[in-house]
């Protein structure tokens, strides 16, 4: 066989033709022998992500064998086609310096650093104006694509960013957005379920809750999963032991202060995140109160900080990191064959992790 102006002529180093003259193997002579298509050969080559690894791992193992050497053409044509890296992933938040964004955006430049890409972290101004410079800076920095950690986009503002045309993944705490979009998300149902059924199961039976805004999903999920431990073991849930916060330290404080006012005190509270559960440490630790010998405490999110304190924190562990390196991945494309798109909502599980915050009720009088 002559060399012909086909991509990917490969010389077999151990093969020989008529006249002594080497063989020359195509990207044919492998697809035949691998029992695979020639484009499926072309993109081993180029290094595409969409081959099944057995598929790739055996084209390569027949290119190796038949001592492939590419053409000159063939790796100028590889280097073109291969993916592009770098580029830019937008991650917008209420709050980035809270310990939950922070393990957001952890995740995320992890997944980011894998292709060469960066990250630009917002924080989501309510004033009208700063949101128009924000939708205009986006624009101009031509980003891969938008993680939005928010609570909401007014509809106007979900259109502009429709117009600007970028792939957008949402990332619990989320509102009102539109139910077509692609969510990332933990078990809170399970989570809360799970941190109430803990405390039942430790001999409390006023068990109290401070939610979150209870405008986010994640938090109507965990007070339902509250609710429901609560009605499995044939207890009310009464309204004067369930509390809204704003999944910040000072209105746990006030919330902790009214429930602790009580004539008839909780014996156990399931903050709905870690950093609410550190604001009911201070608040027992201002009046006197031991944690967890006068009051268990449980939350939620498993944040570095719930393992530095003292007693460490017993909490429901959601896999931040993990969700939001998947997230990003998702706008990136594809890298090494990983970054499918997302669609729906994709929901990890959740996991409590006992720590020294919770022990059995005390006996009355006690």
């Amino acid at each position: 066989m002559t060399p012909s102006s086909k991509e990917g002529v490969l010389v077999a180093l151990d093969g020989q033709g008529p006249a002594g003259s080497p063989t020359r193997v195509t990207v044919a002579d492998i697809a035949r022998d691998a029992g695979v298509s020639i484009a499926t050969v072309s993109k081993v080559l180029n290094r595409r992500p969409d081959v099944a690894a057995e598929t790739r791992a055996r084209v390569n193992a027949l290119l190796a064998e038949r001592g492939y050497v590419p053409s000159t053409r063939t790796r100028n044509k590889a280097r073109a086609d291969r993916p592009a890296r770098g580029g830019l992933v937008d991650l917008v938040f209420n709050d980035p310096g809270s310990p939950w964004a922070t393990e957001v955006i952890r995740g995320a430049e992890v997944a980011a650093r894998a292709v060469r890409a960066s990250v630009v972290v917002s924080a989501l101004d309510p004033a009208p104006r700063a949101r128009r410079r924000w939708l205009d800076d986006l624009a101009e920095r031509g980003s891969l694509g938008l993680v939005l950690a928010v609570s909401s986009l007014s509809p106007d503002e979900q259109a502009a960013v429709r117009r600007l045309g970028l792939p957008v993944v949402l990332m619990d705490p989320v509102g009102d957005f539109e139910s077509t979009l692609p969510a990332m998300g933990s078990g809170n149902f399970g989570g809360g379920l799970a941190a109430t059924q803990h405390l039942l199961d430790l001999g409390h039976r006023r068990v109290a809750t401070i939610t979150g805004p209870m405008r986010y999903l994640s938090s109507q999920a965990r007070l339902a999963g509250y609710r429901a431990a609560l009605e499995r073991a044939g207890l009310p849930v009464v309204p004067e032991l369930v509390r809204e916060g704003d999944f910040h330290h000072a209105s746990a404080r006030a919330a902790s202060e009214v429930l602790l006012s009580l004539a008839d005190p909780p014996t156990a509270v399931f903050a709905a995140n870690d950093e609410q559960a550190l604001g009911v440490y201070a608040t027992a630790q201002a009046r006197g109160l031991r944690v967890p010998e006068d009051l268990s405490v449980v939350g939620f999110d498993d944040v570095p900080m719930s393992q530095w304190v003292l007693p460490p924190l017993t909490t429901v562990q959601q896999p931040i990191r993990e969700l939001a390196a998947i997230a990003t991945r998702s706008l990136l494309g594809p890298a090494e064959g990983e970054g499918l798109p997302l669609r729906g909502r994709v929901e990890l599980p959740t996991t409590l992790v006992v720590r020294g915050s919770t022990a059995p009720a005390r006996a009355a009088g006690t």
